[in-house]
């Protein structure tokens, strides 16, 4: 399958397909030419996300844009769900691709993602973007995690699954709604079905909700790769509406060289709420 940029761009084509990493078969795009970019999405969305950014990375880098494990049309296996392993599927399809070294951007459990790959392959990896969330385990992460409007970290197993099967928009209507500095200009009509959709899938809100119930392990990880603090160039986006600065601060805890911009007016979905700001912030980041 494929498909290319919008008409006001210049034509770039990506190719769908799949790749086969240990345990695990990963849905990703690919297209471009250049230095490889690696794009991870975040809960209650799939790679369909990185839509806006993809042409125009594309014209200067190879852009791969997959579906995390349990996600989109990826495999959704019963285990493997702590980010630690998760950034081991991508490395291995890094690898598949032919590529040494990336760049890569993770936006919500997709910086989580990111942050393990770059610290646990830090001589593969170029720069790191981390978009609008937190790091468990660093600092006083455990502020945002017991946060009662943040419910959703602990709801998980047979009861919650329950509870939401034949249900999965209503659910995610809260995340795309009260995340959003403004709920009526947020995720599109048209990309909630898309996710909807894609999380009603066989196994698919039970490897979502075990993001979740990985962080607690994700904290010990994190805290054990912390001590060797990452040398690269990491970069920071969060919304002004959403984290603030929360995120620019844990990652100074882990890492040497950060720069972090908080984007003004948005909330949690960064490219949904102000794609005029933080379009040009990233590409900017993107080396």
């Amino acid at each position: 399958m494929e498909s290319s940029s919008s008409p006001t761009e210049a034509k770039v084509v990506f190719n769908e397909r799949t790749a086969t990493v240990g345990d695990v078969s990963l849905h990703y795009r690919i297209g471009g030419t250049g230095s490889p970019v690696v794009l991870i999405h975040g809960y209650a969305e799939t790679s369909h996300m990185w839509g806006p950014v993809m042409p125009g990375l594309a014209k200067t880098h190879t852009v791969i844009v997959p579906d995390l494990r349990g996600a989109g049309s990826s495999d959704k296996p019963a285990t493997g769900y702590d980010k630690k392993t998760m950034a081991q599927d991508i490395h291995g399809l890094v690898k598949s691709l032919g590529f040494d070294k990336v760049t890569i951007v993770g936006h919500d459990i997709g910086l989580m993602v990111a942050y393990a790959y770059a610290a646990q392959y830090p001589d593969k990896t170029d720069h790191v973007v981390l978009m609008d969330a937190f790091l468990p385990g660093i600092g006083n992460w455990k502020d945002m995690w017991l946060m009662r409007d943040l419910w959703h970290f602990h709801f998980y197993g047979d009861v919650p699954l329950a509870l939401v099967a034949g249900r999965e928009r209503i659910y995610f209507e809260h995340f795309w709604n009260d995340f959003a500095a403004n709920p009526k200009h947020s995720v599109p009509e048209a990309d909630r079905q898309i996710y909807a959709a894609a999380y009603a899938q066989p196994g698919g809100m039970r490897a979502g909700f075990e993001y979740f119930r990985n962080f607690e392990q994700d904290a010990a990880d994190f805290q054990q790769f912390a001590q060797n603090k990452l040398t690269m160039p990491v970069r920071v986006i969060s919304g002004e509406k959403s984290g603030g600065l929360f995120l620019i601060d844990q990652v100074r805890l882990v890492a040497n060289d950060v720069q972090g911009q908080v984007i003004e007016g948005s909330g949690h979905w960064l490219l949904e709420e102000t794609p005029e700001k933080v379009i040009p912030v990233l590409n900017e980041y993107v080396h």
